[in-house]
């Protein structure tokens, strides 16, 4: 079982429980899946530049990653149907712990001027959306190997029906929000 699993567990299910009375333990939310999306614009004019960023999501994600590719032709952006746009990939289970585990950690103080993550990013549903500037953050990235610095989206679903039992699972899982200070752990 992974370390997070186990906080899941001990510390978050109950604090949970406290904060909103839920009088089962399976009514506490948990996490559902974590998203990681990267958007290579100029894959669509070169074929090869999409390979940097799925041995880069390879690395971080440590699963491989999905090419994305564009549903409609754009003529502004010189773009056709069905040309690759970007990579993906979908997190669950233990990979998704470790990763978060690892992003909360590891890569999230390696960012440069951090001052936490924006609590604005939650869509309604219980959702967080982030970005990150570079991929650099993440250790499993070896900064000679990489040949352009690009961003990534990570979305984090959970199974809470409002942003704030969302918001305040993450916080117990330590996700460093701006403005507060950290989690309970």
């Amino acid at each position: 079982m992974s370390r997070l699993k186990q906080v899941y567990t001990d510390q978050i299910v109950p604090a949970m429980q406290e904060e909103f009375s839920y009088s089962n333990p399976m009514e506490v939310p948990k996490l559902d899946k974590i998203v990681i999306n990267m958007g290579v614009g100029e894959a669509s004019q070169d074929k090869k530049k999409i390979e940097g960023p799925l041995a880069d999501m390879t690395a971080i994600a440590g699963q491989k990653p999905v090419t994305t590719r564009a549903k409609n032709s754009i003529a502004g952006f010189k773009l056709r149907e069905e040309m690759v746009i970007g990579c993906k990939v979908t997190l669950r289970k233990d990979r998704m712990m470790e990763f978060l585990d690892r992003l909360v950690n590891i890569a999230l103080p390696r960012v440069r001027d951090f001052r936490g993550v924006n609590g604005k990013g939650f869509d309604g549903n219980g959702n967080f959306a982030m970005g990150l500037k570079e991929q650099l953050v993440f250790p499993e990235i070896d900064y000679d190997q990489v040949d352009k610095v690009r961003g990534m989206d990570i979305v984090i679903c959970t199974t809470a029906k409002t942003d704030v039992e969302a918001k305040s699972l993450l916080r117990l899982f330590n996700m460093p929000f701006a403005g507060e200070a950290g989690g309970n752990q």
